[in-house]
């Protein structure tokens, strides 16, 4: 959410990160409601005014017939105010409802475009793995291997159910291990996080309005998150946090679900692209700084590129167009490793920075040197999810005979040279 003054005084600022983030957000409709909003404060504040002065005249006056001549005035006064009050809320709503879907201003860097298909290739990384036999898909190699049933995890589960086996879950456990103990010793603290929240978080994180398709609701109106960045953003809602305590740097890891609504016919098999997974998420407030901010992001995709290339992995890293941004995120990256079987990047990493869009809707504040209370920024980076990531590693550290290597990071943890 962006201060309603900055977006009166900069409404082409804001008509332009409609038309970058390719929203059909009306800005000229939000200060047409906020101009109402205005004048039914202003009306509801004066009749409550008057309504006031009523009374305290009435408790004056002794002469019983004045009094009562008074009192039959004040119930005039307070209909009068109870009807505009009516009308401040009535306003309001329709204000606040707009509120929540003005987009968020990109940073000049943000490329133009349409789609993904228009994100920008900022840098390419590693040694595009050549192999001298056809490469296997991750499908095949988990099947063949029994490290993955997807019969029975649709029986299970449903449609893009699925069961890790075997390798695949040391993999797993071992991949988040070594990155979780990267991020310990760079002074990230690890947190296992909620999945179920409440609205508000969603609303605070900007996924609601405009993604519950992508959402599963519970019975009790509470939702079921997609990232472990609603949860670990709201574990400081509604506080003012201590100076020295800015910034706070968390490792938050969560079980996670998605829809993926408006994806059907997208990689219905394999692990590329299914309802529930794990995911560590690397989450940083920061002092209200742009420069900080900036800062925190490069720090957060650093993190990632690392353990990526770490792993021996040849991925890329993009800068999301303006149409392919959230509507709270300032700037974004995607990291997308190859994948040998499509010959083509895929996205397992995204970190994008946010000023203090959602802090101010989730009211996280600190006082900065001088002592004014400040909104802090806000920063998030997908340091590693599965298991969409397990079939990067597979597909490019495959061997002729249908083996699977470890990378060498991960031996320690798996203790062989093969899964």
């Amino acid at each position: 959410m962006l201060d309603i003054k900055f977006i009166r005084e900069n409404p082409d600022l804001i008509k332009d990160a409609v038309r970058r983030k390719r929203s059909s957000f009306d800005v000229d409709a939000l200060i047409k409601a906020d101009d109402e909003r205005r004048e039914a404060l202003k009306d509801f504040e004066e009749a409550k005014a008057m309504q006031n002065k009523v009374s305290d005249e009435i408790a004056k006056i002794s002469d019983p017939e004045e009094k009562q001549k008074k009192i039959a005035e004040m119930k005039e006064y307070k209909a009068g105010v109870e009807e505009k009050e009516a009308k401040v809320k009535e306003v309001i709503g329709v204000w606040q409802r707009l509120m929540l879907q003005v987009p968020n201003v990109p940073d000049i860097s943000v490329p133009e475009g349409e789609s993904d298909e228009d994100n920008k290739e900022v840098r390419v990384v590693g040694t595009k793995p050549e192999f001298d036999f056809e490469p296997l898909d991750h499908i095949t190699i988990l099947e063949k291997n029994d490290w993955a049933d997807f019969e029975r995890g649709s029986k299970v589960a449903g449609f893009r159910g699925y069961f890790l086996k075997g390798a695949m879950v040391e993999l797993s456990f071992a991949i988040f291990q070594s990155f979780l103990n990267d991020l310990i010793a760079k002074g990230y603290t690890p947190m296992m996080v909620p999945s179920l929240v409440k609205k508000e978080l969603l609303m605070g994180t900007g996924y609601i309005p405009g993604g519950e398709e992508d959402l599963y609701q519970t019975q009790d109106g509470d939702y079921l998150a997609g990232t472990g960045e609603v949860a670990g953003m709201g574990y400081y809602m509604d506080e003012v946090l201590p100076k020295e305590k800015v910034p706070t740097k968390f490792a938050a890891f969560s079980t996670c679900f998605r829809r993926e609504a408006g994806s059907h016919g997208k990689d219905v098999k394999g692990l590329i692209r299914v309802h529930e997974f794990f995911k560590l998420e690397q989450i940083i407030l920061c002092e209200a700084s742009h420069e900080e901010s900036v800062k925190y992001h490069e720090e957060v995709t650093k993190n990632a590129e690392d353990f990526v290339e770490s792993l021996g992995l040849y991925y890329h890293v993009v800068a999301n167009c303006g149409a392919d941004l959230g509507l709270g995120q300032v700037k974004k990256y995607d990291i997308e490793v190859w994948m040998p079987s499509q010959q083509k990047f895929r996205e397992t990493h995204s970190a994008s920075y946010f000023h203090d869009f959602q802090t101010r809707r989730l009211n996280i504040r600190y006082r900065d040197d001088e002592g004014s209370m400040r909104f802090a920024h806000s920063i998030n980076n997908t340091a590693v999810a599965t298991p969409r990531f397990l079939a990067t590693i597979i597909e490019q550290y495959q061997t002729k005979d249908g083996r699977v290597r470890v990378p060498e990071k991960l031996k320690p943890f798996i203790g062989r040279e093969f899964l």
